[in-house]
């Protein structure tokens, strides 16, 4: 492992930390909330421009983790999101040397003995391998010229070793996270790295990929707005492999979209119903759909979106697929009941969460928000969400949210495909691309009603076996006197005024131990002020995190 790179990742996030500590947690504890929000886009530039500066020079994990966030274009801010986009194409490519020593130790032979041509100029770098165009000799090649063109992705030397570092950096930096009480509540950060290292690992397993493009070309056979590159096995090992040439206009690249004559709300579309295939019908999704992965093909025939890159990929397991389908079906008839039964079906909700603060909340979302697109919503009045968030404040306080495990995949492909859809579209609307999907399942779902029915009946059954020990529970504490009445919204507001409360006594103290510790120092009294500055510090760490 690096100790000079593990220390650079690490004091980056130490860094970016400790501002976000200090201008959105304790500036807002002593009252400058108006600055922290006038400052914040500033201080997201700062950051990002800082991120991409680390992750070119860096490369390996840290470029995919900016490549995710700079499609979220739907939830950061357009300019944090510009910076960061560079990474797509920005990726400082191998030695050819390099490239060209591991290809050939990897082929058992020379590459030009194997390949008719190969360029050595790499037609795209990413963060764990890059691409070189090539040519295959006549006896390969097939009948037509095409089937003579090929890819050649061939993994970055050493990059096991890099990835174990930036691991092992983001690990730590995770329980630092985790340390935060609201999101140590929500998600198991480090359980949540583990599975990302695991999906990395998997990644760079070329053989594996190969046989992820050709399960997903099965999933699409017979669809012509699909395609996939086929896989030359007799080119392919673990860490080189070699595909049908597919390359073409990449899915971001709005200008050449338009002037291919391809309508961009239509590629939104044939986008987002593609994945929603992959997710309800085949149970197996593409969990990489970055812009470098994605191209749109013009033809003679009509338009093709074309997918490449499938070392990343998901897996929906049947009760995850379930809970999608309450989810899509709420969504479609607006029942809010319906979709708080597919948070709890995908494991979503914490325990203890007001259900019927949530129902309420969700009916009151169909009502106000329900149908609008994407570009609406965002334009709403800062009025119109200020009074949603004032009804709802315990809710929006509270989050009963948590992240399992299982959807770490999910959650992200969603969140890059948000983005996605709305760069493509920016009228995008989701309740429209849902509702022909919550049809079908309506449809699936009337037709085996007597399957619904059972479990409604085994669902009642079951209330009704353990009903006859609750009630006689509840007599026995009633009988005891151990009978207790609460009222949830009235403690949690008492736990809030007493948090704030102490916080802004840790404000209060932070800010004395720090001008005392300046005092000194300038005074030339050095270990008593670093005694103050120790104190300050302490007093800081209570207000960012203490309950």
């Amino acid at each position: 492992m690096s100790a000079t790179r593990y220390l650079r990742i690490l004091l980056f996030f130490a860094r970016v930390t400790l501002t976000l500590l200090v201008c959105d947690v304790l500036l807002v504890a002593i009252g400058m909330r108006r600055w922290s929000r006038a400052t914040r886009a500033h201080r997201l530039i700062g950051i990002a421009r800082g991120y991409r500066r680390l992750a070119i020079r860096l490369g390996g994990v840290m470029i995919k983790v900016g490549q995710f966030l700079s499609s979220r274009v739907d939830v950061l801010p357009a300019e944090v999101t510009a910076e960061l986009a560079g990474l797509q194409d920005e990726v400082p490519a191998e030695p050819f040397a390099a490239i060209r020593r591991l290809a050939e130790a990897e082929l058992g032979a020379l590459l030009l003995a194997r390949y008719a041509s190969f360029e050595a100029e790499p037609l795209a770098a990413a963060s764990l391998g890059q691409v070189h165009r090539a040519t295959l000799r006549a006896p390969e090649a097939g009948t037509s010229v095409d089937d003579a063109r090929v890819v050649v992705k061939i993994q970055r030397p050493g990059i096991e070793r890099l990835i174990a570092t930036d691991l092992a950096a983001l690990r730590m930096v995770g329980r630092w996270v985790q340390r935060y009480p609201p999101v140590r509540r929500r998600a198991n950060v480090p359980a949540l790295l583990e599975e990302f290292s695991r999906t990395l690992y998997e990644e760079i397993d070329y053989l594996e990929e190969g046989r992820h493009a050709e399960a997903f070309a099965a999933n699409f056979q017979g669809d012509p707005g699909v395609r996939v590159p086929r896989v030359l096995w007799s080119h392919t090992t673990r860490r080189v492999l070699t595909l049908e040439d597919v390359y073409a206009i990449k899915i971001t690249d709005y200008e050449a979209i338009t002037a291919a004559a391809v309508d961009r709300r239509a590629v939104a579309q044939r986008l987002f119903t593609t994945y929603l295939k992959q997710i309800f019908d085949d149970g197996f999704f593409h969990a990489d759909p970055h812009p470098g992965n994605l191209f749109v093909t013009p033809g003679p025939a009509g338009w093709q979106l074309t997918f490449v890159d499938f070392g990343m990929v998901g897996r929906v397991p049947s009760t995850v697929r379930a809970g999608a389908r309450e989810l899509v079906i709420g969504i479609g008839t607006r029942d809010a009941a319906r979709l708080i039964r597919g948070y709890q079906l995908l494991g979503v909700l914490l325990p203890g969460a007001d259900l019927e603060l949530l129902a309420r909340a969700e009916a009151h979302v169909f009502e106000r928000f329900w149908g609008r697109s994407m570009s609406e919503l965002r334009s709403m009045h800062r009025e119109e969400m200020q009074q949603f968030a004032a009804e709802f404040r315990e809710l929006l306080y509270d989050m009963p949210f948590q992240v399992p495990q299982n959807l770490i995949l999910a959650g992200r492909c969603v969140a890059i495909l948000s983005g996605m859809c709305t760069g493509l579209d920016p009228h995008f609307n989701v309740w429209e691309g849902l509702m022909p999907v919550a049809q079908k399942l309506m449809a699936e779902e009337a037709k085996s009603g007597w399957q619904s029915w059972l479990d409604e009946a085994l669902e009642v059954l079951r209330t009704l076996i353990t009903l006859p020990r609750q009630v006689q529970g509840l007599a026995a504490r009633i009988e005891r006197g151990e009978l207790e009445m609460r009222a949830p919204e009235l403690e949690r507001r008492v736990a809030r005024l007493e948090s704030a409360m102490r916080k802004t006594a840790g404000a209060v103290v932070f800010a004395a131990l720090l001008a005392g510790g300046v005092q000194l120092y300038l005074g030339a009294a050095l270990v008593p002020a670093y005694v103050m500055f120790a104190g300050a510090a302490f007093a800081l760490g209570y207000v960012a995190f203490g309950r």
